[in-house]
């Protein structure tokens, strides 16, 4: 009966590994996606190897740490009861990725496991009291930063770098593997800023990917390292892959959402988005708080565009003492050379509308997913856990 159960919790550890790599790579490599730098499958290619690097290398620490410091006493982690903790992540998390909204893995893993914890009395009220408020400020600093920098810096920022995507063109960086060895190609009218620009929000991307194996790979596989069955490596290494297959598939779904449906978001704004999002999540890193990724990286890109959204000018040709104000967007694409405008110098015929900036509807849908789906783990969770005689708790 032990190894049956052994054989469903890896099984389950699979499918939360699939749904993780679905609903992590759009929030790394949806900016870059969405601005045309990369194609789908190079996003879902480098998402599959630093998840890796960050698993295999940090990512053992959270395995060993994180049922010991939510939870007071571990022996909670039964074989019957992983696989139910499991079961509900996974579940969760296919329900945000099916609808195309990432969802956070970590509020999503630590919901169920804090149900446990709840249901059997053994929850570290200080510990999970300290990790809900980082995940309550968090995506409220990311928002507030992109936003200023939307509504304020950007058109200076644009201008220094002088870059801008491809606008629905051929991606600025692909493989040609036509040769012996394979070699980057770029896009034909690409400049040298452009090109580096690219690099940046590729490399940033890179970046959250790897911290995220560093976290996230320990909620598809703890549970069932905690009950002492089977060794780290094979696990890290079966989660892994499962991670790598999600990236391929269910992950395009949660690209175009992070990428296009949100906001329009030209390379500049890719990078601005990438550098806010992952400079929040390595600091809460450092200080030992799992990170909130997919929310912190979501509200970036929605403050962002929220500024874009929100950028105000003064029409010429009123009366006097009178103004008129109207959204504008002050992350169009600007002709490299020209000189970005300030706020109340925009022509009227040039302002486009906010809706195509910034796209409330589907802003509501990833909101409400993003705490539809922790709560469907959690609440389902607790309730198996408090009345299913089973477990025996």
């Amino acid at each position: 009966m032990t190894e049956v159960l052994l054989i469903v919790g890896i099984l389950v550890a699979i499918f939360v590994g699939f749904n993780i790599g679905g609903s992590t790579t759009g929030p790394a490599f949806g900016p870059a996606v969405g601005a045309n730098v990369i194609t789908k499958l190079m996003a879902a290619g480098l998402m599959s190897i630093f998840f890796f690097l960050g698993a295999i290398t940090i990512g053992p620490q959270v395995v060993e740490t994180l049922g010991r410091e939510l939870v007071q006493d571990p022996s909670i982690f039964t074989m019957q009861s992983n696989v139910a903790v499991l079961f509900f992540i996974g579940g969760a998390l296919f329900i945000g990725n099916y609808a195309g909204v990432p969802a956070s893995t970590s509020m999503t893993a630590v919901g169920a496991i804090a149900a446990l914890g709840l249901a059997t009395g053994e929850l570290d009220w200080a510990v999970m009291g300290e990790i809900v408020v980082w995940w309550i400020v968090a995506p409220i600093i990311g928002f507030w930063v992109a936003g200023v920098v939307g509504r304020y810096f950007y058109p200076r920022i644009n201008a220094w770098i002088a870059i801008e995507g491809n606008g629905g063109g051929r991606e600025m960086i692909t493989i040609d593997y036509s040769g012996f060895v394979p070699r980057f190609r770029f896009g034909e009218n690409a400049t040298r800023r452009e090109i580096t620009g690219a690099f940046a929000v590729v490399g940033i991307g890179c970046l959250m990917a790897f911290s995220s194996g560093t976290s996230n790979i320990a909620n598809a596989i703890a549970p069932i390292y905690g009950t002492g069955d089977v060794d780290m490596v094979p696990l890290i290494l079966i989660g892994c892959a499962a991670v790598a297959v999600g990236c391929f598939t269910i992950a395009r779904r949660t690209l175009d959402t992070l990428g296009n449906d949100i906001t329009n978001l030209p390379l500049t704004a890719a990078i601005v988005v990438a550098v806010v999002a992952s400079a929040i999540v390595i600091s809460l890193s450092i200080i030992g708080i799992p990170a909130s990724f997919v929310v912190v990286a979501t509200m970036s890109i929605i403050g962002l565009g929220w500024g874009r959204a929100t950028r105000t000018t003064t029409l010429s040709g009123v009366r006097a003492g009178e103004e008129t104000r109207v959204s504008v967007g002050a992350l169009t694409a600007e002709e490299e050379g020209e000189q970005s405008p300030e706020i109340g110098e925009e022509e009227p015929e040039d302002i486009p509308k906010a809706s195509d900036l910034f796209d409330p509807s589907t802003t509501a849908r990833v909101i409400l997913m993003q705490n539809v789906v922790p709560a469907i783990s959690t609440v389902g969770a607790y309730l198996t856990f408090r009345f299913v005689p089973i477990f025996g708790f």
